[in-house]
């Protein structure tokens, strides 16, 4: 499959059920510019120049919608590509590493596990089940007396984040592969009454005065919130007072408020349901279970915020055994058969996933294409969404192109990409790659650098 045919077929089925317009109104597919792939076992580039098309195709129907303007959508698939990895390039400083030392692949007595120990507590699980220290070898020597699955599912049961490797086959045969495969990669339903006023909104910023209420973390959500921030957006996120991704935080901040909360204390909570009062948007990426828990659960919310735009994000779908297990990009590439794919396409005797976390990438601009299109039917109709996405069912997309596109490799990457203006992060100065999309006469811009977590009192700007 080439790659132009390879973005027609997944662009074709990114496309979100928009309510409001006609499919007449734009343009049926946006401009791609630019050469060359990602070296993968799957066409990986054509899948980011879908998605981040889908993205700036839906903003341009909300700007129709809104303003009366059909602009035009251009995607170069070059920095599509590259947007896909890291988009800051500091000046004088480092980036945080962004895996600790014991996440990775390990050789099971019985197959592969992956284990993903980023987080402290999901660390301890992991290393509680395998009784050993954080050294890298004595957790190499403990995985190896477990097989794969055992370990998968005692570590699960402890509270961690592990996946066993799987090959497609046996993805396809599982109860969860099953299950996922079964689901629409968008799931949409009606929300309650309510109104979005934007007054604050013009056609350079389409989403100015919009408020989105950000409670995700690594890397589909943060992407999505990003994607919204550049075009005027209100976001404010919240994290809880123990958390950190010190290797994404400046990836994924820029143009956000970033405060923390604890859900665990009553009157924090109380304070989440007074920002969720005066937001228009919510993007969460919690498990299934995780805020029907705390009375935050999807119809809590729109009673909450009535009119609210809601958009969910899991791991492993919304259905099947695995509908509240923990997961993050990687983990899903070795359940779902991608990194075995990869090992038996180049040879390889170990788990060889895609070059980049294209499934969160991907699944994070499919949210952002969720939240406008909610927004448009907003417009039109005066109620709210609810919009559920996975990795997993994103991965199944991404699957079903299951050829490498034949083009030429991306050429080196050079100065000339980088933006020529200096972002002043919390971290200190840095560029970031030049836009991969261009929707016509609306500049993708933030109006802030990328901040810590914390940095901002938890409420909405006056």
């Amino acid at each position: 499959m080439n790659g132009s045919s390879a973005i027609s077929a997944y662009f074709e089925a990114m496309q979100p059920p928009s309510r409001a317009i006609s499919a007449g109104a734009l343009s049926d597919a946006p401009t791609v510019l630019g050469a060359g792939d990602l070296p993968s076992a799957l066409p990986v580039t054509a899948f980011a120049v879908a998605s981040i098309s889908t993205a700036a195709r839906a903003l341009a129907t909300y700007v129709h919608r809104r303003f009366g303007v059909c602009p035009a959508v251009t995607v170069d698939r070059r920095l599509a590509s590259l947007w896909f990895g890291t988009t800051l390039r500091p000046q004088g400083w480092q980036m945080p590493k962004v895996r600790d030392p014991i996440t990775g692949d390990y050789q099971a007595g019985e197959g592969w596990i992956r284990l993903h120990t980023n987080a402290p507590h999901h660390l301890a699980a992991a290393l509680s089940v395998l009784g050993t220290g954080a050294a890298r070898g004595d957790v190499e020597h403990a995985v190896s007396r477990w097989t794969a699955a055992e370990l998968e599912a005692a570590i699960v049961q402890a509270g961690g984040c592990a996946a066993a490797m799987r090959s497609r086959d046996e993805w396809a045969h599982h109860p969860q592969g099953r299950a996922v495969g079964t689901e629409p990669l968008f799931q949409v339903a009606d929300g309650s009454k309510g109104t979005i006023k934007v007054p604050d909104a013009t056609l350079e910023r389409p989403l100015a005065g919009i408020k989105v209420l950000d409670l995700t973390r690594v890397l589909a959500g943060p992407v999505s919130t990003r994607f919204l921030a550049a075009y005027g957006a209100e976001v404010l996120r919240i994290d809880p007072p123990f958390w950190t991704e010190p290797g994404m935080i400046p990836e994924v901040t820029v143009g956000k408020r970033c405060a923390l909360l604890d859900f665990r204390s009553a009157e924090q909570l109380d304070q989440i349901k007074r920002l969720m009062a005066q937001a228009d948007v919510v993007v969460h990426g919690y498990r299934a279970d995780a805020l029907e828990r705390l009375g935050l659960g999807t119809q809590d919310r729109q009673s909450i915020r009535p009119g609210l735009v809601d958009v969910c994000l899991n791991a492993y779908g919304w259905s099947g055994p695995w509908s509240t297990r923990r997961g993050f990009d990687s983990l899903v590439q070795m359940s779902n058969g991608i990194a075995h794919l990869g090992m038996v396409a180049y040879g390889r005797d170990k788990p060889t996933p895609l070059p980049v976390q294209a499934l969160d990438q991907a699944t994070g601009y499919l949210m952002a294409a969720a939240v406008l299109d909610g927004l448009t039917h907003s417009l039109d109709t005066g109620t709210g969404s609810v919009s559920r996405l996975s990795l997993a069912r994103s991965g199944e997309l991404l699957m079903s192109q299951a050829t490498a596109t034949n083009g030429a490799e991306l050429a080196p990457e050079s100065s000339e990409e980088w933006s020529a203006e200096t972002e002043h992060t919390y971290w200190g100065p840095a560029r970031r790659l030049k836009p991969p999309c261009h929707v016509e006469g609306i500049p993708m811009h933030w109006n802030t650098p990328a901040t810590a977590l914390g940095s901002s009192p938890a409420r909405w700007p006056t």
